[in-house]
């Protein structure tokens, strides 16, 4: 039974998939049922629901994030599930499941709603359908970049409503005194022994073209020019509407690596010498490369949105002109030329999945509090 001064807390999101939305998701749903209170999230279920599950949060089947003719129409079934729940808050993290859940929401009588939150995971195209994320009574963005989003592009939100909360790596986890066990070690050596002595540049991320993997596989040409040890992993999975591109990369450069999905990508980047970061649109924040410079691998990423807001803080070193693999090739070299002084170079940071639930959790209990007054 919760305390009495307890909240119950729904997350929507599509799926529990993976990603760094999902991974948002499961951080903020620990750090409620480590605080005491009821952790609920909807989606269509995915990878990660038994890891959600073995922390203590409940998961419930809600197919709301696909984009089908039919979605709208569970509107009222959500609507009826949502009153029988009694959430305190219902926390909505993508556009599809945040107007089912908006147009439930409004309809609710006043005092029997929860307090709407959404946030802000990227800089979605500006029209009527995104601008569902700037309905609700908070509105998160994940960086100064989706703040200054949001402000130039929806002027009218009453700034009240806006609060920037910045993602975060799990510090516990990600610390330049990591290294991966013997075990691992063997496994991936293994698995690829043409890497054994060689150092590694790894791009992370789904196999879309976003991403910038032609980007990728153009600056390693030359890097691997005037450094011919050198190897390049992509390290990610295709969807079924992207296999043709992901055929299409493969046969672009066959020394490039390509993984797959892979669980273990904390381990990978620990033993790379440097982590590349290249999507062609500006992303909101960028975790992964957070993730990276907190093992103290040097990041290369394009000077643009989230990505070179966080290499501005923590690696300036790191950036490259945006959209230009010349340019990125050329800061690879550098940092693959001294990697004892990039690694130096690395700045301590606060970027902490702890700061961010802490402050996640603050915004629930104003809310609530809000609520009772």
């Amino acid at each position: 039974m919760r305390h009495r001064n307890a909240l119950k807390v729904v997350q929507v999101v599509p799926a529990m998939q993976s990603g760094g939305v999902e991974q948002g998701v499961l951080e903020i749903a620990e750090a409620l049922v480590a605080a005491g209170h009821e952790s609920v999230v909807a989606s269509r279920g995915g990878r990660l629901v038994a890891q959600l599950e073995a922390a203590g949060s409940r998961h419930v089947a809600w197919d709301i994030g696909r984009k089908h003719p039919l979605t709208l129409g569970r509107v009222r079934a959500f609507r009826r599930w949502l009153t029988e729940a009694r959430p305190d808050v219902l926390h909505v993290r993508s556009r599809l499941p945040a107007w089912v859940a908006w147009l439930s929401w409004r309809r609710m009588p006043r005092a029997a709603r929860p307090r709407f939150v959404t946030t802000v995971h990227g800089l979605y195209s500006v029209n009527r359908y995104s601008a569902v994320m700037l309905r609700s009574e908070r509105v998160i963005a994940v960086s100064d970049t989706a703040l200054e989003y949001i402000r130039r592009h929806y002027p009218q939100v009453d700034e009240q409503r806006l609060r920037r909360i910045y993602r975060g790596v799990d510090t516990r986890r990600y610390h330049r005194g990591f290294r991966p066990d013997a075990v691992w070690l063997r496994s991936w050596r293994e698995q690829y022994p043409q890497i054994a002595g060689r150092p590694l540049v790894v791009l992370p991320g789904r196999l879309t073209r976003l991403k910038g993997h032609h980007d990728f596989i153009d600056a390693m040409r030359r890097v691997r020019a005037s450094c011919p040890d050198v190897v390049g992993m992509v390290v990610g999975d295709a969807d079924e509407g992207h296999r043709t591109y992901a055929a299409e990369l493969r046969a672009r450069d066959p020394e490039i690596i390509f993984t797959g999905h892979r669980s273990d990508l904390r381990e990978i980047m620990a033993v790379s010498a440097a982590v590349a970061s290249m999507s062609t649109r500006p992303e909101s924040f960028g975790r992964t490369v957070l993730e990276a410079l907190s093992l103290g691998t040097p990041v290369v990423g394009y000077d643009h949105g989230g990505v070179g807001e966080v290499l501005s803080t923590v690696f300036p070193l790191g950036k490259a002109t945006a959209n230009d693999s010349v340019a990125a090739a050329r800061v690879l070299r550098r940092v693959l030329g001294d990697q004892a002084s990039a690694r130096r170079a690395v700045r301590e940071h606060d970027f902490s999945v702890q700061r961010m639930a802490a402050e996640t959790l603050a915004l629930y209990q104003e809310l609530v509090a809000e609520s009772a007054a």
